[in-house]
């Protein structure tokens, strides 16, 4: 099936590769990883994962590069965060070095499904952690089931890197202040579902949400970190709501090194009429620049692209993410795991 694959026009979706790799915790104990071809998990009925969201999950990718090797990009920080996300839902971490290897598995097993490095194509690398345990009363799973699939995916953004616009909905919140705002679970994503559509049907592409606890401050940008550039400095927001994000976190090392100031602090929605340029970043995107933000209740709305083409230090971050990713340029800070 990989070699019928039209490489160059994947979509951001899901297409059936080989394999996955599980791994149960059971009696007090990780046990060792499994090989796994089918594309179902078998689940009581009153599994804590489907009742009560004992559930976290990651998102990662692995390019070739134009030397035909395979590289990972940042596996130890997808399994740090996964473990973060494990401690705030009361769920058993998974094993850091148990996490690298059935990423370096998965992307073995499904070698024949790495898009080709002229493609712009990359395989998607999807771990998951749920609770088992059968359960009816709110408690904690005692069993979990650690499973990831790989599947080549295309630009999230049909077109690419280019600018889309997002719109302000005040009577939507991403997260509450104190709950489970930084960590990669479901909940987050399903409570998001109904102010995506309707920033779609307004024709924006997401969702610009302010904090959730005095609409003064921005958090984030659909699924994405807000980032924004003036001044040769990179400001990106800091709450207790966000998920830490490790393109962003890429990101503000990239800046530096350019020799860019970085500024990760809470950021006042009024500072965006100050900002040269505007971007939201993700391991699915990289960057999508923002062309403006409409605050519809305020009747305002906030440009950083008059032409509709992304700014000249979004694309140059951009472009040398892009670099290191895929082993064009030299890998300074240790990012890439080359297999």
């Amino acid at each position: 099936m990989a070699e019928n694959l039209d490489w160059s026009n994947l979509s951001f979706g899901y297409i059936p590769t080989d394999y996955n790799v599980r791994c149960y915790y059971r009696n007090g104990s990780w046990g060792e990883l499994e090989i796994s071809s089918t594309d179902t998990v078998n689940l009581h009925m009153a599994a804590t994962c489907l009742h009560y969201g004992q559930e976290a999950f990651e998102g990662l990718k692995a390019f070739r590069g134009k030397d035909g090797k395979i590289r990972i990009f940042r596996m130890d920080e997808n399994a740090k965060r996964l473990q973060s996300s494990a401690a705030g839902l009361l769920m058993e971490k998974f094993p850091v070095e148990k996490f690298k290897e059935a990423v370096i598995q998965a992307v073995k097993l499904n070698e024949r499904f790495i898009p080709p490095y002229e493609s712009g194509a990359s395989l998607y690398i999807r771990p998951l952690l749920i609770g088992i345990s059968p359960r009816v009363g709110v408690s904690p799973s005692e069993e979990y089931l650690f499973l990831l699939f790989v599947t080549p995916v295309g630009p999230y953004f049909k077109g690419g890197f280019q600018t889309t616009p997002f719109v302000i909905l005040r009577e939507y919140d991403r997260a509450a202040p104190l709950g489970t705002g930084t960590y990669k679970v479901g909940g987050n994503y399903a409570a998001s579902l109904v102010a995506g559509k309707r920033a779609h049907d307004m024709g924006y592409s997401n969702v610009f949400y302010l904090d959730p606890k005095e609409k003064k401050y921005i958090d984030e940008c659909g699924a994405a970190n807000f980032f924004g550039i003036k001044n040769n400095t990179y400001v990106t927001p800091s709450s207790t709501s966000i998920l830490p994000s490790i393109t962003n976190k890429s990101l503000m090392q990239l800046a530096e090194s350019m020799g860019m100031k970085v500024e990760h602090r809470p950021v006042p929605a009024t500072e965006l009429d100050t900002f040269e340029e505007a971007g939201a970043c993700g391991t699915a995107a990289v960057i999508s620049p923002i062309e403006r933000i409409d605050d519809i209740e305020e009747s305002k709305s906030y440009v950083f692209s008059k032409d509709g083409k992304p700014g000249p230090v979004c694309t140059k971050l951009y472009h040398k993410l892009r670099a290191i990713q895929y082993g064009d340029e030299a890998d300074p800070f240790g990012w890439v795991t080359v297999i």
